[in-house]
């Protein structure tokens, strides 16, 4: 099982030890683009054309409704892949 199965693996289970890293990694794979925070914020925002963009906060742990919006996104890009 490769890098990329298992962060998809540690998403979709919505692991709790997730890093902001990870979460960063797996939207830029599956196309979206990080923005930088603009006047001392912590939060980025990834936009992808035709779907809803998503703020992420760079923090430690990671909230538990930041990996479910991700891990909305990535069951939505395996769906759109096979």
């Amino acid at each position: 099982m490769g890098q990329w199965d298992k962060l998809v693996t540690a998403i979709l289970k919505k692991d709790k030890n997730l890093r902001f890293d990870d979460l960063c990694k797996a939207l830029e794979r599956i196309g979206y683009h990080r923005e930088q925070p603009r006047s001392g914020s912590s939060h980025y925002v990834f936009r992808k054309k035709g779907c809803f963009s998503i703020t992420i906060p760079k923090q430690q742990p990671m909230n538990r409704a930041y990996i479910e919006l991700v891990s909305d996104a990535v069951r939505a890009f395996l769906q759109e892949s096979e």
